[in-house]
Parts: C-alpha cells; structure tokens; sequence
C-alpha cells in the first residue's frame, strides 16, 4: 500500500483530485431560461387554440392556432378581451365563475359554446381557463384553450333525438313531450319589450279508434305504417294552425295516443279549431300497405292560464277529456269542462268513502206515504234511503246508490236498509195496535240478487223483527225483472213463497214485455211518473189522451192478473181523481207527503193525509 487513502472515483466530466462540481446561479438561470423557450415554442406551434390573458381578462399572448380559429391576425388579439372572444358573457353564472379564476379562488372554469369558425362554419367548442404561474414570479395570469367538440357534440345530440324521439313516426315521444310541456310551464315573466305572448297553454290529446282492430286483422306492420300516416296529417293540421316560430308540438305518448301542445294558446276557439281540423284530417281514408283504412279519433281538448297550473294537473284534465270524448260516442272532440270535472270528483270521493260509512252509520231512513185511492187512507211506505254525509251534506238516493250498486257496497247498504225499515214497521204497528198495520216497502237493486243470499237476510230480519212477511213490498226496477231467469227466477220465487210481496218498479219505461207478467210472483205493478205527469190540467197544461189510454190499459191488464197498480209521482188532485177512476188502487207522491222522517208517519196513521 501506498501510504496515502484513496479519494472517491471521479465522476465523468471532473478530473482527479477536483471534488464534486459546483452548481452555480448562472446554471440555474441557464436552465429556466431553456425552459421557457421550450414551452413558448410550443405554446406557439399547437395546434390547440391558446392564450394567455392577463387578471383583467385581456389577452396577453395568443398562438398562431387561436388566430387561424378565429380568423384574425395573431398580434389583433392581443389585449383584446378574451370572454369576448369565445362568449363567455353570455350568462352569469359562467361570468361569474370566469372571473373567480381571474382572481386565483377558483380553479379551473370549462364551458361549451357555439361559436362560428373562421371559414363561417358554425361549432361547438370546449373553452377552458386554468390559472398559470408566471416563470418571472408573476401572478393572476390564466391559461385560455378552445377544444373543437363538435363531434362530439353531434353523436350526443344524434342519441338525445334517438331517445327523444319515436322510432315508428319520427315524432317527439313522453320524454320529449313531457320536458316541452315542463318548461312552457314554467317560462319566466315577460319582460318589457317582449315580444306579445298570450300567458295560456292548450293541449289536444287523442288516441286512435279502430286502431286495435287494424293491429290485430292486419298485423303490427300494417299497424305501424298506419301510425306513421297518421302523424303526417297531425303535423299537418299543427303546421297549417300554427302561425308563430317554433311550431306547435306534435309527439306520440305511446300506442296510439297523440298529443299536440300549443304553449302559446289564443284562447279556446284556437285548440277547438285545431281539434276539429284533426278529426278532419283523420276521417279521410289511408292507403296503407295495399289496404284502404277507414279510422277516427277521440280527442280531449284542455286550454288554460299557464301560470298556476302544472304539467300533472293538464294531462290529468286532458286524460278525463279524452275518456269523456270516448264515452260520449267516440269519433268527436270534447272541451273540458270544470263543472263536469267537479261532478266526477265528487263522485270519486263519494267512491271511497261510501263503505266507509255505512260502517260509520252516516246513513237515515225516510219514508214517504202509499195512499188508497179510494178512501185516501194511508195504506204502507216506502223506505227511501239517504247519506249524511260530513261534507256534502244530506244526499238524495240518485247521488250514491248508482255508484253502490257498481263497486257492490249495495249489498251491505241494502241489508242495512232492510233491517232498519222492518224494525220501524215493527215499531208502528206495536205502538198503534188499534189500527190497521202499514206494510214496508224496500227497494232491492239487481246486485242484491244475485250476490247476496237475499232469501236467507229477509227471512233472519222477519224472524229478527217479528215483522209478518205480508207487511214486507220488494220493489225492483222493470229492466231487473223482466227476463229474469236462472238465480234471480228462483230468489223471487222463493221470497213470494215465503210471503213476501215483490212489486215492479217504474213499470212502463223498461221491456215492458208483458208476458213476463204471467210468469214472474210479482204482486204490484207502480207506473211510472212519466204516464202520470201526463194527466195535468193545472197550469194551462192539456191531458195527453195517449197516456190515459196506455194507463187504463195497463191496469186493466194487472187487474186481470191478480195484480195491484200503484201510480207514482202524483202531484195534483186532477190527477188523482183520473187515476181514481180508471181504477188506480195506491198513489204515492207529493199530493199526498214528500218523504218524512217516521214521526211524522206515525202522525198519519189511520188518517188522511193532508194535501202538499
């Protein structure tokens, strides 16, 4: 060994015995200074439009692509102001958000815009501004970029209008219709100086009749291209109302449902005008795939204020409009109408809650006097039910037992009036044992027949009451009577078997096939009110010598088979004195007594009752 240590190995670059190199500021400044031009340069050869804008918004240095994008020198840009440029105060929040960089407490800021190219094309560019550090130690400088997108903004949009759109008509679909309708709804207030707008919107909403049967003979095909026929000549008949830019919406909800959307209605005449050039329009022949097809359309037809309205109250309205065209015949359109509406809601909320309360006892019994003919003594009553209801107050029989006999809620409601007026006629005939009994009548409704044991409920209530089965009247309508057969055949049968009296009601407006007459256990035939009014000499009214003829013989008939007639509705004492001599044996109407509570009938008993 040599005595002496060896050094470390000198590095590439030193020479022996020289130690490590040092790195000097000049290098430093050397190497940023290469830097900068490395990313000047290429900042000026991109190809992506760029520029550096100073805090207060104005370019400082653009690159050649910028210029050829916008179609200008590169050196006119500089200290133009860049949000000019490419549109970026077009709208506050982007404005906003804009100057946030500006000032460093935000980000990055990245929009899209349509702006036009330098060779006129129109484009959809992605703007983007991000802060930058200046390499001199600067700040508030930000770097601008503009992306072509429109390619991508074109495939975007090609997929919005596939998904927007209906495949089979091309037309608008739910979506579509439904974002429209949206925002017609909620547009903004007119500002001064706007141009006029009417404040309403309307809406035709259709659906095809006879659709079905072309889907189902000729096949979907033959169906689809009859469903794009008939968008045709609804664009037509919206392009031909329509007298403003943009156009009314044309779409197609689904199967074949339509709608056409004016969101700026003049007022009704223009949506019924609309709707009558459709069923127009839509009566004429197609020639589709060969065949001449013949087809309609029902239309519900709704316009309205805009404001305070939403798009579910509209297609709510326009769908009830649209069951009511249909209802009232089909091949027509129907104009809502709030009165109607307002009955059908009401009818809805008697719906639901009519179980309810027969649970609840919101019902009562009235009872209005049958009365001799002959000597006018009050012979029995009808037991006429009504609803106490919390909200409407006390309802008439018309109001609540159609839509009972139609959900089934008579069979209870019925039962219930069963028992009740049977204990009543209990009731009087214990508390007045000196006089003759009055018999109940009850009226059953065709469900209690044949959905209920109806046989077995009177026989338990008799049993239940002690009321004799010959003080008991069934009355049923004429149309559930006559043709009876099978079950409600055998159910009348065996009530008249038992006793009971069965009795036809309204008599003369049904079947009126008397032949059934000999057949059924029917005991009393009630004429109609009709026939009667007919006999009024009061207030310069004229007896109408056909009535009396179709009465006399029709209680000639009954006569002859066993049976008792009843005359209904009677009003004057002209009119009883023809009943009484053509041979009428009760009459029942407001000469005599409206219904009144049983009280009051046990007022009568035994008596005449007092005329009005």
């Amino acid at each position: 060994m040599s005595g002496t240590s060896e050094g470390p190995v000198p590095r590439a670059g030193t020479s022996p015995g020289a130690g490590p190199p040092e790195v000097t500021q000049r290098d430093h400044q050397g190497s940023g200074l290469s830097e900068l031009r490395d990313y000047r340069a290429a900042f000026a050869a991109s190809a992506l439009p760029m520029a550096v804008v100073d805090p207060r918004g104005r370019i400082v240095r653009p690159n050649e692509a910028l210029g050829g994008f916008l179609g200008a020198d590169p050196g006119s840009l500089t200290g133009q102001l860049a949000a000019d440029l490419v549109g970026l105060t077009s709208d506050s929040p982007t404005w906003r958000a804009y100057t946030e960089v500006l000032r460093g407490t935000r980000s990055r800021l990245r929009c899209t815009r349509r702006l036009k190219h330098a060779d006129g094309r129109p484009l959809w560019a992605e703007v983007t501004l991000v802060p930058m550090g200046d390499p001199a130690g600067g700040t508030g400088r930000a770097l601008l970029s503009v992306s072509d997108v429109s390619d991508r903004r074109e495939l975007r949009e090609r997929l919005r209008h596939l998904r927007m759109h209906d495949p089979v008509t091309r037309l608008p679909n739910r979506t579509l219709f439904f974002e429209r309708l949206t925002a017609a709804l909620e547009s903004p207030p007119l500002q001064e100086g706007s141009p006029p707008h009417h404040g309403r919107i309307g809406l035709c909403y259709l659906d095809i009749d006879g659709f079905k049967a072309v889907n189902d003979t000729l096949g979907h095909r033959t169906g689809d291209r009859l469903l794009a026929a008939v968008a045709g000549r609804l664009t037509d008949c919206a392009e031909a109302d329509d007298h403003r830019t943009g156009g009314h919406l044309v779409a197609r909800l689904g199967g074949d449902e339509f709608a056409i959307l004016v969101d700026d209605s003049s007022g009704t005449h223009q949506l019924t005008d609309l709707a009558r050039s459709v069923l127009t329009a839509l009566q004429r022949p197609f020639e589709v795939a060969g065949h001449r097809l013949s087809v309609s359309a029902s239309i519900g037809v709704v316009e309205r204020a805009a404001s305070g309205t939403s798009a579910t109250a509209l297609m709510q309205a326009a769908d009830t409009t649209l069951y009511w065209a249909k209802a009232d015949g089909r091949a027509r359109w129907t104009l809502f109408d709030p009165e109607r509406n307002a009955h059908r809601m009401t009818r809805q909320a008697l719906s639901s809650t009519l179980r309810p309360a027969v649970e609840r006892g919101e019902f009562t019994l009235e009872y209005q006097p049958l009365v001799g003919m002959a000597d006018e003594v009050v012979r029995g009553v009808e037991a006429l039910v009504r609803w106490k209801h919390p909200r409407f107050g006390l309802l008439a029989p018309s109001r609540f037992v159609p839509i009972a006999e139609e959900d089934g809620t008579i069979v209870q409601l019925g039962r219930w009036v069963l028992r009740t007026a049977c204990r009543q006629a209990r009731r009087w005939q214990t508390e007045h044992p000196d006089e003759p009994s009055l018999f109940i009548s009850v009226n059953v409704a065709v469900r209690q027949l044949r959905d209920s044991d109806l046989v077995a409920d009177v026989a338990e209530i008799l049993a239940e009451t002690g009321l004799e089965p010959g003080l008991l009247q069934l009355e049923l309508t004429e149309s559930a009577v006559m043709g009876s057969s099978g079950r409600p055949l055998r159910v009348l049968q065996a009530l008249s078997d038992m006793g009971v009296r069965i009795a036809i009601d309204d008599f003369g407006t049904g079947y009126s096939n008397l032949a059934y007459l000999s057949r059924l256990p029917v005991s009393v035939l009630k004429l109609d009110g009709s026939f009667v009014r007919g006999f009024r000499y009061e207030d310069g009214a004229h007896p109408s010598p056909a009535d009396e003829t179709i009465v006399e013989a029709m209680v000639q008939l009954a006569h002859r088979l066993g049976l008792t007639v009843t005359a209904e509705c009677v009003e004057t004492s002209g009119q009883a004195e023809r009943l009484r001599r053509i041979g009428c044996d009760t009459g029942q109407g407001w000469l005599y007594s409206r219904a009144v509570a049983p009280e009051r009938i046990a007022e009568l008993i035994g008596t005449r009752p007092p005329e009005g």
